[in-house]
Order: structure tokens, then sequence, then C-alpha cells
């Protein structure tokens, strides 16, 4: 760890966090899962949160992809995402949903320091984010796509909207 400039698990969990969480909202694939405790490692999430369907650690499947990355990252899992978010906008983050919703703004249009703090939800990889949470959203972001596709794989999406939040907030 120390020749590539890596810090412990335990150095991670102390460190000063962007003021992001991460809301996986029955997530199906385990792998995504895994995939996505890795990317909040790598950009210094505060916490990640597990919701309805979704795997949690300790898990085979989710170990594959977030190569440690469960041990590093704070998360906790809630039955239900509406409790949470609107537990969350009560904690003072803005709740924005990542999802192609009438409403919808583009990434490129979003000030992330508008806000404080922000709790960014994904869905599920068929359903998208669950639509009790439209009224309790404060905005819904959809990244732009140019080809015939209309969508990307909630791993990607989830790292894409991450990073810009995060190259916002913290660089």
């Amino acid at each position: 760890m120390e020749e590539l400039h890596r810090i412990t698990p335990e150095q991670f969990k102390v460190q000063e966090k962007v003021p992001v969480v991460v809301v996986l909202d029955s997530i199906r694939s385990m792998n995504n899962v895994g995939s996505i405790f890795r990317t909040c490692d790598a950009f210094k999430i505060e916490k990640l949160y597990l919701c309805g369907i979704t795997a949690c650690p300790p898990n085979k499947e989710i170990s594959k992809t977030a190569l440690g990355a469960t041990e590093s990252v704070d998360w906790e899992y809630a039955e239900d995402v509406l409790p949470l978010a609107e537990r969350l906008k009560q904690d003072g983050y803005a709740v924005l949903m990542v999802e192609q919703v009438d409403e919808s703004r583009k990434l490129q249009d979003v000030n992330f320091n508008d806000y404080e703090k922000v709790a960014l939800v994904v869905g599920n990889e068929i359903y998208g984010v669950d639509e009790r949470l439209l009224p309790v959203c404060d905005a819904a972001v959809e990244i732009p796509q140019f080809g015939t596709k209309h969508s990307l794989n909630v791993t990607i999406a989830a790292g894409i909207v991450i990073w810009e939040a995060v190259r916002q907030m913290a660089l």
C-alpha cells in the first residue's frame, strides 16, 4: 500500500469526507453494489445506504468487485428508501435522484455547490428510482446521452454523477 501511496481502511475511516452520501434503491446485481462501494471509496464519500432488495456485505459477490471497499466505506441498510430520504432531508441533505423524468436537470446544469450536503439516489437496473421519491427529492439529475440507448449501467451512471459532485464540491 505504501509504495502505491494508498491509505489503509482505518485511515480512510477517520479522514474528512466529501459531504455526499449515496443511496442504492433496490439494486439487483451484487456486482453493481460492489462496484459502487469501490467508487464511494475512490471519491471519499461519507456513507453508502443500501435499500430494499440491495444485498449487503459480507457477501462473496459484492466482495468480488468491491475489492475491500466494504471495509473502508461506512454503510447502512434501510428497508424502505422513502423514510430514509425523508430522514436525510431532515439532516440537511439535498436529495437528488439520478433519473430521467420530465423535470430532470442535465448534469452539466447542476451546481452541487448550491447544496451544503448531497444525497445521490440511484435506482434499480430495470425500474429506476422508486417514484414515491419524486415529491421528496430536491431535483432529478439526468446524464445527457447521444447514442441509440437511453440508459447507462447503474455503476456507470453513479460514477459519473458522483465524480461531478466531488469535482465541484471538493476540488
